[in-house]
């Protein structure tokens, strides 16, 4: 159990190696999540909170700063919907309670959330605007499935896979050379498979409405939350990506979900394997491998 989820390591080698590797790709999801949760007061998503809070600036280490690089390409990318400063909007939403926040709550959150509102000049961050709040939940356990692949071919591990919560990072096929199935759960039905996907590589991430919602007048509200409105993004219900690493499968997976019933044409011009299933339960994808 690591970053909120179960974890799985397959690692095709011999018994040695094999247990050598899983070692240090655990290390390596322990650090990262020590190092990103919002829950340790010693980890330094934390510290950098401590002086947003104030409208201070801090200087970060390249590690974070790289993440920071990517997230704020995100944003660009996105139009402003890939944004890590939401995570503020989580003292409004409780997804465990079945109801909704009161609107003045969201209101009064909604001036904290905007990338527009931190300076990034690498490697200072500055917060003009005190009590800005980042997270780096969209892209952490992605970010850590990388990592964790790449601590096991480091070490000589060809054939196998990382299995952070449903975010996947295949570091190579099966030894016999035939690739790895996956399968792709129906977000209307979780419990059944839509689809079963046959990788040799890369990463497979899947964002969605179903594990994480409420339920209000019969419709269902998961948990990405929209940086415009402070509400969950409505109009997709799953959506599914294929890229070379799991970061990219996740953060592109992310922004088709925030932009709604606008993803799957926008996937269209990111060009890389998708699948998804809009909020009716219509199911569609783009160049998806067979």
């Amino acid at each position: 159990m690591a970053m909120g989820s179960e974890c799985i390591l397959d690692l095709c080698h011999d018994g040695t190696l094999a247990a050598e590797a899983a070692e240090a790709a655990e290390a390596e999801v322990f650090r990262i999540e020590r190092r990103l949760s919002r829950y340790r007061d010693d980890s330094i998503l934390s510290k950098i909170n401590r002086i947003a809070a104030a409208g201070g600036c801090i200087e970060v280490d390249e590690e974070t700063a790289a993440l920071i690089d990517y997230a704020f390409a995100c944003y660009k990318k996105s139009d402003g919907l890939f944004d890590i400063t939401t995570g503020i909007l989580r003292r409004a939403w409780n997804f465990s309670s079945g109801q909704s926040p009161p609107p003045a709550e969201i209101e009064r959150l909604l001036p904290f959330v905007g990338m527009d509102k931190i300076l990034w000049e690498r490697p200072k961050l500055s917060f003009p605007v005190s009590g800005v709040e980042l997270d780096f939940g969209g892209i952490g356990k992605e970010y850590a499935a990388d990592r964790a692949a790449a601590a096991c071919v480091e070490l000589g591990v060809e054939n196998g896979f990382v299995n952070l919560g449903g975010d996947i990072r295949v570091i190579g096929p099966k030894p016999d050379g035939s690739p790895w199935p996956v399968s792709i759960c129906n977000p209307k039905s979780p419990e059944q498979a839509l689809s079963v996907l046959h990788l040799t590589g890369g990463g497979l991430a899947t964002s969605g409405d179903y594990e994480r919602f409420i339920t209000i007048d019969g419709l269902r509200y998961g948990h990405i939350l929209s940086p415009r409105t402070g509400w969950p993004s409505r109009g997709l219900a799953g959506v599914s990506v294929v890229a070379e690493t799991c970061l990219l499968a996740g953060s592109v997976s992310t922004i088709a979900m925030l932009k709604g019933a606008a993803g799957p044409g926008w996937l269209a011009t990111i060009g890389l394997p998708s699948f998804w299933v809009d909020n009716e339960g219509q199911i569609g994808s783009h160049i998806w491998p067979r």
